[in-house]
């Protein structure tokens, strides 16, 4: 239930109020006028990309993870600086870079700042900087504390991404036959492979898109990838049964025919770029249930690759040779900690497997105590 004495104000509200405070302080001698103005600066764009007329309590965790990437992707106005004489001419897009790390932490501070007053103030009722997962690193500025899927949220990637190959794996339009792409057209199934790749297998993005046809044999009736990882190693890598039908359906019926020998093409043919995969990834996402779907980023599907198997008890060492790490500490980067999971490791102790209790043995039913 929310206090009688909360006051709904809106985000604008709340950001001019906050600064006419912080600007105060300035008489005083607590801040000097230049960090009061980043202050400023700072919750002005944090009201711009929340929504001036929202409610401040309204926000959520969530919204301040998202509202402080936007604020990272955000080009840097400052380097955009006119040449003297001449008019103010805006860098191209792939010439404008986002906040630099420091502008982020920065940002990150003003943010956390405005809502402890906020909670002090009675403008929110919980701190949503507390559910917040974006944090400010020493290197990289921010991002989120958590990379991998949870379980449900992994499988209604995964889930999205067979429907769509399912749809992608229909016969070719007869000729002169309408509403349906071409074949050339019809990035469905590699869009499928893509993803369970990513999911399941865990590579490097450099590591997909490099990725040849030949890459891919079979032994003993097992299907292999040959990974070309980083410093000249290799690693061959078992596919999961269903990721090697897709590969198979993918192969006969889904990608075109090229000179490029590349596993992923684009529609006009050519290797697959880097940038091309979150736009996948993005595009396979809006098929998810919203409960069940979070944006992730093709590292974020390689720390749900290593999470979930060594969460399920796969030996360290199988899990490091999959990812292609030469050390077993490495590990420690790419695992992510799981809601639940030292409760769910105590129940299942390996040393107490196998062994039922006698019902005879229970204090309360009269048998025998310890």
């Amino acid at each position: 239930m929310r206090p009688a004495d909360l006051n709904r104000l809106t985000v604008q509200e709340s950001a001019d109020r906050y600064v006419e405070l912080v600007r105060a302080r300035t008489s005083t001698g607590a801040l000097s006028p230049a960090t009061a103005e980043l202050y400023a600066r700072d919750v002005a764009t944090f009201a711009e990309l929340a929504g001036p007329g929202r409610v401040l309590d309204d926000l959520s965790g969530e919204d301040v993870d998202a509202i402080l990437l936007a604020f990272a992707r955000k080009p840097d106005g400052r380097r955009a600086r006119p040449e003297p004489g001449g008019p103010a001419r805006p860098p191209a897009p792939a010439a404008q870079p986002g906040q630099s790390p420091s502008s982020q932490a920065r940002f990150r501070r003003s943010v956390s700042a405005l809502f402890k007053h906020a909670a002090l103030a009675g403008w929110v009722q919980l701190n949503p900087m507390t559910a917040a997962t974006v944090t400010a690193r020493e290197r990289g500025g921010l991002r989120p504390e958590r990379r991998a899927l949870t379980r449900e949220q992994a499988q209604g990637l995964i889930g999205a991404a067979r429907a769509l190959g399912e749809a992608g794996g229909a016969p070719p339009p007869a000729p002169g036959e309408r509403g349906r792409k071409r074949r050339d057209q019809r990035t469905e199934l590699r869009d499928a492979l893509i993803v369970l790749l990513l999911s399941t297998v865990g590579p490097r993005v450099s590591e997909l898109v490099r990725a040849n046809v030949e890459d891919f044999f079979t032994n003993d009736g097992v299907r292999y990838w040959r990974i070309f990882g980083k410093g000249g190693r290799t690693r061959d890598v078992p596919l999961p049964g269903d990721v090697a039908r897709m590969l198979e359906v993918y192969l006969t019926r889904g990608r075109q025919e090229s000179a490029d020998k590349a596993l992923l093409l684009s529609w006009r043919g050519r290797r697959l770029a880097r940038g091309d995969v979150q736009a996948v990834i993005d595009r396979v996402q809006r098929q998810v249930d919203p409960e069940r779907r979070r944006s992730v980023t093709p590292h974020g599907l390689r720390h749900t690759t290593a999470t979930h198997l060594l969460a399920d008890a796969v030996d360290m060492d199988a899990v490091r040779r999959v990812l292609g790490h030469s050390d077993l500490a490495t590990l420690g980067r790419y695992r992510d900690e799981l809601p639940g999971e030292l409760e769910v490791a105590m129940r299942a102790h390996p040393l107490l497997r196998g062994r039922a209790a006698p019902a005879d043995d229970d204090p309360a039913d009269g048998g025998p105590a310890a």
